[in-house]
């Protein structure tokens, strides 16, 4: 009990957070395939909390998946889950007028999120991706947010590049981490 009393001292008298969540910007690449391609085996989807492409055989096989990629009408688009028929709480938002730089921030607005239908890839603009439920600690159900921004598109291979940041901090909207 001493023990316990000693620490709980010496993290106030640090004036440290004991269940701060600590995260770095740490962006990374990632290519996805679309969806409606015939080839087997080419990965499709993204969870973005942990960070992995996700190889999505049918839209109903599963919902390890936040965000997948896919022609429609001539155009490349982010499909949500609910695009496809599956429950989730993962969305997309756009943020107009920032770059990948700038976007600090998620949109507190929930209706700016599409969660049910595609929305259109476009170049240079930056997306925010709001996950799916996941198990948090303490026994929470947690949303993360992060940023994506499209690097290029190919037509030829059916393929999207992006950089894209997620933050490790359940239900916290910052887009870049605490000072």
């Amino acid at each position: 009990m001493l023990a316990m009393v000693a620490a709980f001292v010496v993290m106030v008298a640090c004036d440290d957070d004991p269940f701060a969540i600590r995260w770095q910007v740490d962006p990374d690449t990632v290519r996805l395939y679309a969806l409606s391609r015939p080839e087997p085996n080419l990965v499709s989807g993204f969870d973005f909390h942990p960070r992995r492409a996700v190889r999505i055989e049918a839209p109903t096989t599963g919902s390890n998946w936040d965000l997948a990629v896919d022609v429609r009408d001539g155009q490349f688009v982010w499909l949500p889950p609910g695009a496809l028929g599956i429950s989730s709480d993962a969305g997309v938002a756009i943020l107009e007028g920032e770059s990948f730089e700038s976007a600090t921030e998620a949109p507190e607005d929930t209706t700016l999120y599409v969660g049910d239908a595609p929305v259109p890839i476009v170049a240079g603009r930056i997306y925010v991706i709001r996950t799916r439920r996941h198990p948090g600690f303490f026994g929470t159900l947690c949303n993360y947010y992060g940023k994506i921004e499209p690097l290029a598109t190919d037509f030829t291979s059916g393929s999207v590049y992006f950089q894209f940041d997620v933050s490790g901090a359940c239900n916290n909207r910052d887009l870049i981490p605490p000072d």
